[in-house]
């Protein structure tokens, strides 16, 4: 009888989970030791990545096995969601000027959530929707998790979804800084920009016309395109298949030029964004969007005693982390206050990486295109 109450007592006293998993050994007289409870957590011990192993050649997901413990200020995120950037492309085919070496996983910008956190991390926590960037000789996004240093990691705010999240830094960080930092664009100019309806000249037409309250000219290539330009707020746009884009320049601006252009392509766009810019106005190099990198006449630039600057945002995080920071905080802000908002044309599969870098190389894309990743179900298979 009295052993009976003391069982009776005992299994009354067990209330938390280790008491439970604890509970038959000692019904059983067996010894009490914790070591002795074995716990399985389900965790994965791979993970999956599309991998480039040869420049020029398709992707192909490969399997990785899983960092086990983190280190001191390292963060666990699950990637949800990864944008497709022009850069990528080129890296995967050995154009740009970042060359990792071989095999390599691309991507720069993701979003996800924290699923573990090293010891002192102390700005998250577990379950916080995340962005942040792939920082250049580290393996890149295109993957199922990353671990990263916690001060590379900012909050999602709560109006973007992880698609969105993952499509926000590069563009519009780098419209951020080449219109505020580097051009000072003031209320009331006119800013041409070129390729418009690319991600980061998306990007810059959203942030020039909805923040800065600019007049922005917008030249893009097709009226459908032209169409999505104006609705982010372009108030003229221009079709450089079949307009002159210095004689409508030139036309929209009663023959003063344009005071800021932001170009991303090149070539001879360029030629005619120095033929069309305002007595000291600004030119913005962005990109070489054409794959033609031109020669830049310092003649012109004395008579029109115009500025020509260039701006690749993605050294900021190196060379100068505070100035790198401030746009990134800044966008968020403005994403925050729901000045700006990121377009999307189209998702694909991680498994579907390759026909990605298709749609944006056809030209077939607006805005930014993004890779689903934790919603990617033959990842799992």
């Amino acid at each position: 009888m009295l052993l009976a109450l003391t069982r009776k007592l005992v299994v009354m006293a067990f209330k938390c989970p280790p008491e439970v998993l604890l509970r038959n050994s000692i019904m059983r007289g067996q010894p009490n030791h914790l070591t002795a409870v074995a716990v399985s957590t389900g965790v994965p011990k791979h993970y999956k990545v599309a991998v480039c192993s040869e420049l020029g050649k398709p992707l192909n997901i490969e399997t990785r096995p899983r960092v086990e413990e983190l280190s001191q200020g390292q963060v666990r995120v699950a990637i949800h969601n990864a944008a497709v950037n022009f850069a990528d492309i080129l890296t995967c085919a050995g154009k740009y000027q970042e060359k990792p070496e071989l095999p390599f996983v691309p991507g720069a910008e993701f979003s996800g959530e924290v699923t573990e956190l090293g010891e002192d991390v102390t700005s998250l926590r577990v379950g916080d929707r995340v962005l942040g960037l792939c920082m250049p000789g580290a393996e890149g996004s295109y993957a199922q998790e990353r671990i990263l240093p916690e001060i590379s990691l900012y909050q999602v705010p709560s109006s973007l979804d992880y698609r969105g999240a993952a499509a926000l830094m590069v563009s519009y960080c780098t419209a951020w800084m080449a219109l505020k930092r580097k051009a000072k664009l003031k209320e009331g100019e006119t800013i041409l920009i070129t390729s418009a309806a690319g991600a980061v000249g998306l990007a810059a037409v959203d942030l020039a016309a909805n923040v800065f309250n600019a007049k922005v000219i917008a030249a893009c290539g097709s009226p459908e395109k032209g169409a999505i330009v104006k609705q982010k707020g372009a108030h003229t746009v221009i079709d450089y298949r079949t307009e002159s884009v210095k004689g409508r320049v030139k036309e929209i601006t009663d023959g003063h030029g344009a005071d800021v252009i932001f170009d991303a392509v090149g070539g001879d766009v360029f030629k005619d964004c120095l033929r069309c810019v305002a007595f000291e106005g600004r030119i913005l190099v962005i990109g070489f969007a054409s794959g033609d990198i031109p020669r830049i006449p310092a003649n012109v630039l004395l008579v029109k005693s115009c500025s020509v600057i260039g701006l690749y945002w993605g050294s900021y995080s190196m060379r100068d982390p505070l100035a790198f920071k401030e746009s990134v905080n800044g966008v968020l802000q403005l994403v925050k206050e729901k000045k700006i908002s990121p377009h999307i044309s189209r998702a694909f599969p991680l498994s579907q990486v390759n026909e990605a870098f298709q749609f944006v190389m056809s030209r077939k894309s607006v805005g930014k295109v993004v890779l689903d990743i934790a919603s990617d179900a033959s990842l799992n298979a």
